[in-house]
């Protein structure tokens, strides 16, 4: 305990990392005071609450709430990410888009240019769906297509002002500002879960509680585990003689291969995409027995039917988004230019079948370590765990709390170290999803 109160003391006494800690608190209330400002011409309480289960519930989670409010940040910096997301799927498979992320700075300001203008179409195409089918005609108290109208203006003012705030917290606070803002909107709905819980079980299920909670922290240092896990590829550095004298070279470095190479990338694709089935089955349930038991079944996540296509959907799009973001033979290339070798293994094609390879078999188990994350608040729930609470057991929203907590831990460790101070782990250091090599 003085150790963690010394910890503290020295990261307030540090000015800049004071400021910026400051600066991000700040930036976080006008994030949350807007999730709870509803759209003009809206009766808050004619609204209807939305599920924990299927797309909306996840987008609503990942809001704060926000989207079930029908607040002016309702779509939040979802809407970005989509952007985000597209653009990076065409700098794969459009040359214009890969000279353009090859051109270094000033590519990189024209594709984050190019991602501003695609955020507002995506804003205000999710922004006309979302007023049309989620907000209930006796809850709008203005002319309808006016309303739709200024309402779509606003949710894209909305969207653009969290994205200009995730910019903010990055540039001026701690931690990648996007990441930070999606982060808050999942843990600000932790303390109602946990007294729901509470709540639920009274005083006669006090021990069972107790028990999720230790649960609840075991399955927090597995996914801890499975993001941080890494297998390193040792890559020697040929010495370069420059005249008579050595130049800097000769060291071995290592090219980190993560276990878990895509983050919470498959689980978002596959929940998109898991309520297909059960809206097509639904337009069969009239004519249909079998079609009415399969939308039942997909429109329940607890359903043993919708774990088993949900997992394997995240398994596929798990090799899918790995091989579109690492490619073996660029990296081989890089080394080659570099002067680099993996050690028993020839420079080129061979280096590039060999990496392949190694991603080929920790992709798998990555995948199915993924695949039970993501199911296991549908175990939990079946266990007796509120739903609320359950979503904290895996999935989207556990992976995208560890992997923020951990990156927004390493830039703090950062200037505790830089200050001479020591870090905040008695051993070893804190890594986040940043780092790129380890020597």
């Amino acid at each position: 305990m003085n150790k963690l109160i010394t910890t503290f003391k020295h990261i307030f006494s540090i000015e800049e990392l004071r400021g910026r800690i400051l600066n991000t608190l700040l930036f976080i209330a006008f994030f949350r005071l807007g999730s709870y400002i509803v759209l003009p011409g809206v009766d808050a309480t004619k609204l209807s609450q939305p599920g924990d289960g299927g797309l909306f519930g996840l987008l609503n989670m990942f809001s704060g709430g926000a989207l079930s409010n029908a607040s002016v940040f309702a779509l939040g910096i979802m809407p970005y990410i989509s952007a985000s997301i597209a653009i990076q799927l065409l700098t794969i498979a459009l040359p214009y888009f890969q000279k353009m992320q090859k051109d270094g700075e000033s590519g990189r300001k024209k594709l984050n240019q190019i991602t501003r203008i695609l955020t507002i179409f995506v804003t205000a195409a999710q922004g006309f769906t979302y007023l049309q089918v989620t907000i209930p005609a006796e809850a709008i108290l203005v002319d309808p297509w006016f309303f739709r109208l200024y309402g779509v203006a606003i949710l894209v003012g909305g969207t653009m002002f969290c994205m200009w705030l995730g910019e903010k917290i990055t540039d001026k606070g701690i931690g990648n500002g996007i990441s930070m803002l999606i982060m808050i909107g999942i843990v600000s709905r932790f303390p109602a879960s946990i007294l729901q819980e509470a709540g639920s079980r009274g005083m006669s299920g006090a021990l069972l509680f107790i028990i999720e909670i230790i649960a609840l922290f075991f399955i927090v240092m597995g996914a801890i585990m499975v993001t941080q896990a890494v297998r390193r590829i040792p890559v020697q550095y040929a010495k370069q003689v420059v005249g008579s004298k050595m130049a800097v070279g000769g060291e071995r470095q290592y090219i980190p291969l993560k276990l878990n190479a895509s983050g919470v990338m498959p689980i978002i694709f596959a929940q998109a995409l898991m309520f297909i089935p059960g809206l097509v089955a639904q337009s069969f349930a009239d004519k249909s027995e079998f079609a009415s038991s399969v939308a039942q079944s997909f429109g329940d996540f607890t359903t043993w039917q919708y774990n088993v296509l949900f997992a394997f959907l995240i398994i596929v799009f798990t090799f899918f988004y790995t091989a579109i973001s690492i490619n073996p033979t660029q990296i081989s290339d890089d080394m080659k230019r570099g002067g680099g070798f993996v050690p028993g293994v020839k420079p080129g094609e061979e280096t590039a079948g060999f990496i392949a390879s190694i991603l080929d078999r920790i992709t798998l188990p990555g995948a199915v370590m993924l695949s039970i994350i993501a199911i296991l608040p549908a175990v939990a729930n079946l266990f007796g765990v509120t739903r609320g609470f359950a979503s904290f057991f895996g999935g989207t929203s556990l992976l995208i709390l560890v992997g923020v907590v951990l990156d927004t831990l390493q830039q703090i460790e950062s200037y505790l170290l830089m200050r001479k101070y020591e870090g905040l782990m008695q051993s070893g250091r804190v890594k986040g999803r940043s780092e790129v090599i380890t020597r």
